[in-house]
């Protein structure tokens, strides 16, 4: 298991056709992150043992598809000829920020995980309310330990499960935080969480040059898990964007889905700019190119 996890960091355990593709390289790439984390166990072991876990709980085959792209690299074998692999792997020492203390709540220490920047932190209260988790329970396998592990909870159980179930437990704990977090950022205090994250545009800002640096925000182009990856949305020109960093470009959509940003623009309309009304005109020596 990763050095770096939070169990041993605590010692407690355009055209229609271009969007389908689009879409279908979203999914492709989730399901590869999450095929490559039940993968990510000893060599002799590994394949059987995903199978075994995966026959005793088909949601299992649901869960990261954002999994560990901060970890994918550090568990992965050498390769001296790939040296993007191995710039990635020098820098996951900084992975995580400002969580090194040893009261480091689970919460805290997987929202400041290098591309986890679009994630806020949920309110304990909120989790602790049976009301707010109705039906995710039947989505997220191990679900009692997995909550266990965001609250903080100390399990009796810990040391039953092997090093790979634990692995299992951890990332059914980020799956379910995400399905949380969908919730909990439509609620009028997650709104204001999310509120000062825009100000400070932690979502980033728009690339196109006519809306000139306008903050973004994030959103998902589908409620259901792992058809998509997170994307943002532009207020100023309406359209949609994959975030600049390689750390969110394998972030499940669903965590932040369709409805946030155009809910937030309702609830702050002082925040909604008027719409771009420039575009740039193609010319030739000066001169506009006819359309036909």
């Amino acid at each position: 298991m990763d050095g770096n996890t939070y169990r041993k960091k605590k010692g407690s355990g355009g055209s229609k056709a271009a969007a389908e593709m689009s879409q279908a390289a979203d999914r492709k790439k989730l399901n590869a992150a999450s095929d490559k984390r039940l993968d990510r166990l000893s060599p002799s072991t590994s394949t059987a043992t995903s199978r075994a876990l995966t026959s005793k709980d088909p949601r299992l085959s649901m869960l990261k598809p954002e999994e560990n792209h901060h970890k994918a690299s550090r568990s992965a074998a050498p390769d001296n000829n790939n040296s993007n692999v191995e710039s990635e792997t020098d820098s996951d020492e900084s992975d995580i920020s400002g969580s090194d203390g040893e009261d480091t709540s689970w919460i805290s220490w997987y929202c400041n995980l290098r591309g986890n920047e679009f994630f806020c932190e949920i309110d304990d209260g909120y989790i602790q309310d049976d009301f707010n988790l109705c039906g995710l329970s039947s989505l997220v396998p191990y679900y009692d330990y997995a909550l266990d592990l965001i609250l903080d909870v100390e399990s009796s159980h810990g040391d039953m499960f092997t090093e790979e179930q634990n692995e299992v437990i951890e990332s059914a704990a980020e799956m379910l935080y995400g399905l949380i977090h969908v919730r909990y950022i439509l609620t009028t205090k997650g709104l204001a969480v999310m509120q000062e994250k825009h100000k400070n545009a932690e979502f980033g800002r728009c690339p196109r040059v006519y809306c000139c640096g306008q903050p973004c925000l994030p959103v998902g182009q589908s409620d259901i898990p792992r058809q998509s990856t997170v994307k943002i949305y532009c207020p100023k020109c309406e359209e949609i964007y994959t975030p600049r960093s390689r750390y969110q470009d394998s972030i499940d959509g669903a965590y932040f889905g369709t409805t946030f940003p155009h809910l937030f623009l309702m609830s702050y309309g002082h925040l909604k700019p008027q719409k771009s009304s420039q575009s740039y005109v193609p010319r030739v020596f000066g001169f506009k190119v006819h359309k036909p």
